[in-house]
């Protein structure tokens, strides 16, 4: 988690894999920069000779006399490599060369340390320009050589040049490397994409994307909610379009859920998020809906004692609720409320307490969760953020487990790894993840989608309810228990 372990491999592995946009952002901008770079670049040739000097006396040579000619030592040959840069050779090696008017080179002499001969290099964009270059430096130095004979440990009264290896017009430009340059820029975007996305993700704040979340636990993302403008006016979006992004991904997490609940043994989950306004409370409901819809007698718990919403949100009556049991004003058939005709109830929070966590960690409220579960093939509840109160705790010890909504672009990560945090000094961990808020253009939409409804064939196979059949009109569960422990037996839950 940020801050709170140390970075491993696989962090990093994933921070780059959901920055691979930019990764790749900057690995296009640098090797086309690069390749640019050497396509704009004049091509330098390089040509290559190896000579060796020799000295002859005059009177030997007049003698016939062969032991007269004699290889120039090293020193001797370091001493005219001095010399190379001077007028006094770069004049005749220019006439030499005979380089057309532009057309530029450049020369360099080395002397190995345990051979006496000359190594010659030559570089010019004209490649002739170059062999001749490297060709034409041994005969001018040998030329050159007696106006420094006072210079030169071998006295003699001639030197020559003798070509061991003659330099050739290349075939290939010497520079730009165009393989070197590419692998290098290959490299170099590599590095500044890692890099910047690695510094990106260090600055950013908030939860982007379920790269996060794998960051901040093991736990798994249940579903992603995609941004729906439309929802924040119909909260019920599974019913304004049952058949559209929002609600397939509703139904995704409806069915993850149900494996949640095998695991777990138990059919009732709260429903909390880290801070205020990350969109929990409409994800509830719509689960509620999408559960309903599949045939699961389903009811809705307010147990957000501090600021309900779910009776606001639902447009019904929330005076009596939650708090009016709990006090014995109520009993629980005169104050839950059916949803239509879709197998639905909803608990409201009624009255605001002054004691919000002393009422929901009390033995009449551990008592009636456990006959809403035995009334009940599902139970959902609404709960305060993590971060400022502690009763989502509350509530999940009396549940099958917590899942955690995140509002992706919204949460701070600060406020996600608190919420964490908060529960694992409990010893509890997350059942799963809801991304919520996921931006249409967002990786983390499901890509592959989902099949459009046909109006003219009807809702797909998949789509329509399965299990035990819903329950019609608004029936009590209190009235019913019976009625449902026989169902519950048969297999009601259609899982």
């Amino acid at each position: 988690m940020w801050g709170e372990h140390p970075v491993q491999l696989r962090d990093v592995f994933v921070v780059l894999r959901d920055g691979w946009r930019t990764v790749a952002a900057c690995l296009l901008l640098v090797v086309g920069a690069t390749a640019t770079m050497t396509v704009l670049t004049t091509p330098s040739y390089a040509a290559y000779a190896r000579v060796y000097l020799t000295a002859t006396r005059a009177a030997d040579q007049l003698r016939g006399d062969p032991g007269g000619v004699t290889p120039l030592r090293t020193s001797d040959l370091r001493t005219l490599a001095d010399q190379l840069y001077t007028p006094i050779v770069q004049e005749p090696l220019r006439v030499a060369t005979a380089a057309p008017a532009g057309v530029g080179y450049g020369v360099s002499v080395s002397v190995p340390e345990t051979n006496a001969w000359l190594d010659v290099s030559a570089t010019s964009s004209d490649p002739r320009v170059a062999a001749n270059a490297a060709n034409s430096v041994g005969p001018v130095l040998a030329r050159v050589a007696a106006q420094f004979a006072p210079l030169l440990a071998q006295p003699s009264d001639n030197v020559s040049s003798v070509t061991i290896t003659p330099a050739t017009a290349p075939g290939a430009p010497s520079s730009p490397d165009v393989r070197r340059n590419l692998l290098v820029g290959l490299l170099a975007g590599l590095a500044a994409g890692a890099g910047l996305t690695l510094v990106r993700h260090a600055l950013d704040t908030k939860v982007r994307g379920e790269g996060d979340l794998t960051l901040a636990s093991d736990r798994p993302v249940l579903a992603k909610v995609p941004n729906d403008p439309r929802a924040a006016n119909a909260p019920l979006a599974f019913e304004a379009e049952p058949h559209g992004r929002h609600a397939e991904s509703i139904r995704r997490l409806r069915t993850n859920l149900m494996f949640v609940d095998v695991t777990t043994g138990k059919h009732s989950f709260v429903l909390t998020s880290a801070m205020p306004g990350e969109g929990k409370t409409t994800t509830i409901i719509n689960l509620a809906r999408s559960l309903a819809e599949s045939g699961s007698r389903t009811v809705i718990v307010d147990g957000d004692l501090r600021n309900p919403s779910v009776a606001k949100t639902l447009q019904i009556e929330g005076g009596v609720g939650l708090t009016t049991v709990l006090l014995g004003r109520a009993t629980l058939a005169e104050a839950i409320q059916p949803w239509g005709d879709t197998g639905l109830f909803v608990l409201a929070a009624g009255q605001i307490p002054p004691n919000p966590s002393e009422l929901l960690g009390s033995r009449p409220m551990a008592e009636l969760m456990e006959h809403l579960s035995s009334q009940f093939d599902f139970v959902l509840v609404d709960s305060p953020p993590l971060v400022p109160v502690v009763d989502a705790v509350l509530l999940q010890r009396l549940t099958g487990g917590l899942v955690l909504v995140v509002a992706a672009e919204r949460t701070r990560k600060k406020d996600l790894a608190t919420a964490i945090t908060s529960l694992r000094t409990v010893d509890v961990e997350p059942a799963g993840f809801v991304l919520n808020f996921v931006p249409a253009q967002s990786g983390d939409v499901y890509r592959y989608g989902y099949y459009r409804y046909d109006r003219t064939r009807g809702p797909r196979a998949d789509d329509r309810p399965s299990g035990r059949r819903r329950t019609r009109g608004p029936v009590p569960p209190v009235e019913r228990a019976e009625d449902s422990h026989e169902s519950r037996g048969a297999g009601s839950r259609g899982r």
